[in-house]
């Protein structure tokens, strides 16, 4: 079989992954607190010489063959031409989005990194950078999804009496001029590696590392932040996708075009 039909249908595969991955930054460029997503390639043969092994501990690690290996043939390889790209990952940008502030003093966005943390009806734990909350039925704090914002004791209650809330620099939530929480942040060794659950709900993965207590918690009030997403920016990144696809797609054709001639001229000999 022609590999250039390989090569061209993994380019075309390549560049539909990385389309969804652009149609979806351009789906959530309105949902507070949400990070673009970058597709990340590979060759196809570093991909394939990726091993998996147990270590002691019984973890599993993901090894890569180290260069220099003997071949089926016992012949020493000096390196390697790849053929086709396949898809690796998608990472997150952490970049952080512009602050706009609001007359909500439930409204906080995290001036640094560092995500919050909220658990939702079932007790799953998620991380996010949106901060437009409000409050339920039982006056806890909740995000637009119905999760509850954890504070160092747990879920942050103000109570649906409240006469005036106050959220200061350092995350302590003041109702009526009492300290009743504060405000947790988290955050990761690798955070561009945390997996979307969710529009702007993140679960941390083994790449990413646990979530570790941010010490020094600097909070914006009455304030939230916005995606990260750059229209301008993605719409270039679509029509770039866009126009690799299409020439992916004619290789394609031109290629099948030669096999058809070749197998044609044979077969008349």
């Amino acid at each position: 079989m022609n590999r250039g039909l390989y090569a061209a249908a993994s380019a075309m595969l390549v560049q539909e992954t990385n389309l969804d991955v652009i149609t979806n930054n351009l789906a959530n460029v309105d949902t507070a607190g949400y990070k673009r997503r970058v597709s990340a390639n590979a060759d196809f043969t570093a991909y394939m010489d990726r091993i998996e092994k147990v270590s002691e501990d019984t973890e599993t690690k993901i090894m890569t063959v180290p260069p220099f290996t003997m071949n089926w043939k016992g012949k020493q390889t000096i390196g390697t031409l790849a053929l086709a790209n396949v898809f690796s990952e998608d990472v997150m940008d952490t970049s952080p989005g512009v602050v706009k502030t609001t007359e909500n003093p439930l409204d906080i966005a995290i001036d640094g990194p560092g995500f919050f943390a909220v658990a939702d009806s079932n007790g799953n734990t998620f991380y996010t950078r949106e901060g437009t909350f409000t409050l339920n039925n039982e006056g806890r704090m909740v995000d637009g999804n119905g999760n509850e914002l954890q504070g160092e004791g747990g879920a942050i209650e103000i109570g649906n009496n409240a006469r005036s809330v106050v959220i200061n620099r350092t995350g302590q939530v003041i109702v009526d001029e009492n300290v009743v929480g504060r405000v947790s942040v988290f955050n990761f060794e690798r955070p561009t590696y945390l997996r979307q659950a969710a529009r702007n709900l993140l679960t941390p993965t083994q790449q990413s590392g646990d979530a570790e207590a941010v010490e020094n918690v600097r909070i914006f009030s009455a304030a939230y932040e916005t995606s990260n997403v750059g229209v301008v920016e993605e719409m270039t990144r679509m029509i770039e996708a866009q126009r690799a696809y299409e020439g992916a797609s004619k290789a394609l054709m031109t290629h099948d075009d030669e096999t058809s001639r070749l197998i044609t001229s044979y077969s008349r000999g």
